[in-house]
């Protein structure tokens, strides 16, 4: 790869710094399509549990540049060859990979716009494409998962990928927590490549069932806290309910970009198609701030159901959550909405805003996926399931659910 004559060294509390390589990556950096992940919280609303969790997708995607670096060096070490436009185009890839993030990142997802943030992040790719005389072509391609090399594509999206290694390691640090604090750098070294697809070397299996393990338990202690869950749920309702009293002809306090998104549906965007620059460009000028306005305005709103969401997510006085083993029962929900209604002398349709049931789930491993495939001394390589004969299959293949019903302390 050419060096950069921008040539930059970042600070970073995980890493130490991370260095950007090109020209290229540092233009696409600098670009205000990335730079609005300045403004987009990594853990959405996870910092209500954890107060350091205030990280943003800018950092993470940083981080993950840095290790997809440490990763192509390992690799070439090792004898396998990289034309600088494959290097290019995985520096870009992972950089890229998560420039569709909504505010909030994952809490608002389908809220604003009706597309998953991987087809948004497609679209921005796309048009950055455009902009940089068709040099994210290899990425673009890596993204999606067609590039020919398929370990180029599962470096930056499998069951062990350099984007899982960043999220880990660096919102456990964020957060507090130790669960997710992997050695990132260790399984990086193990990495190899046979029949043109992406291993791990024997000597690191034990990492591998640790990475494993943490992000099972990440999963439950962080990202799925119960506190960060009703959080994002009552953020959803209150855009949901924002875009309801709007499209009623209910005057309510929005200010730009935020009121293109919820005072109707665009019928431009599906995921059948791409949304076009000018939509794009509207939905990077919204990050965070503008949710956070809109909460505080609305926390005095006349609407009693916008009042009280937004007022519980900016004090923190959340839903009370309770969970059951099994599934909760229409019955019950249509009982806990009735006394909702009552008690807060609201309408059935109102107290659906403030009641949520649902079910959480966690596997650390999918064997429908592609698997971790494990490297031998002999040359053999088998799928880490089998390759795994200490903690046993049911740790990692289990998928383990969480009943939840949500709503006011009565």
């Amino acid at each position: 790869m050419r060096l950069s004559k921008k040539l930059k060294v970042i600070n970073d509390p995980v890493y130490n710094s991370v260095s950007v390589p090109s020209d290229l990556l540092f233009d696409v950096i600098s670009h205000p399509y990335f730079q609005r992940l300045r403004r987009i919280t990594q853990m959405g609303l996870s910092y209500l549990v954890y107060p350091g969790a205030h990280h943003t997708r800018f950092h993470h995607a940083l981080g993950a540049m840095h290790l997809m670096q440490k990763a192509i060096g390992v690799l070439k070490s090792k004898g396998v060859a990289f034309t600088e436009e494959e290097e290019e185009g995985l520096l870009l890839a992972i950089l890229l990979h998560d420039i569709g993030h909504g505010p909030f990142s994952h809490a608002l997802e389908y809220k604003l716009v009706p597309l998953h943030h991987e087809a948004l992040t497609l679209a921005y790719m796309q048009a950055l494409n455009t902009v940089f005389d068709k040099r994210l072509t290899t990425a673009i391609s890596i993204f999606k998962g067609e590039h020919p090399r398929t370990f180029l594509n599962q470096l930056v999206s499998s069951q062990l990928d350099v984007d899982r290694l960043d999220y880990l390691k660096r919102d456990s640090f964020y957060a507090g927590v130790t669960e997710g604090n992997i050695n990132a750098e260790r399984l990086i070294n193990t990495f190899a490549v046979v029949d043109d697809r992406l291993v791990v070397e024997e000597k690191a299996i034990y990492s591998v069932e640790k990475f494993l393990m943490a992000r099972r338990f990440m999963y439950w202690q962080v990202y799925l806290h119960k506190t960060s869950i009703v959080a994002e749920l009552m953020l959803s309702r209150a855009i949901e309910r924002a875009s309801e009293l709007i499209r009623t002809g209910a005057e309510l306090a929005v200010e730009e970009p935020l009121k293109t998104f919820i005072s109707a549906t665009n019928g431009e965007l599906s995921n059948d198609k791409l949304p076009s620059k000018a939509m794009l460009d509207a939905f990077a000028q919204l990050d965070d701030i503008d949710i956070l306005s809109a909460l505080k305005k609305w926390a005095v709103s006349e609407d009693f159901v916008l009042s009280f969401l937004s007022s519980s997510i900016l004090n923190r006085s959340l839903l009370e959550v309770r969970f059951s083993e099994q599934p909760v029962t229409t019955q019950f929900y249509e009982e806990t909405c009735e006394q909702v209604a009552s008690t807060f002398n609201l309408s059935r349709e109102e107290s659906a805003y403030l009641v949520y049931t649902g079910t959480l789930w966690n596997r650390a491993y999918d064997a429908s996926k592609e698997p971790i495939r494990i490297l031998f001394r002999d040359g053999s390589v088998e799928d880490f399931i089998k390759a795994s004969r200490y903690l046993g299959t049911p740790a990692f293949l289990a998928t383990h659910e969480k009943n939840y019903i949500c709503a006011p302390a009565l």
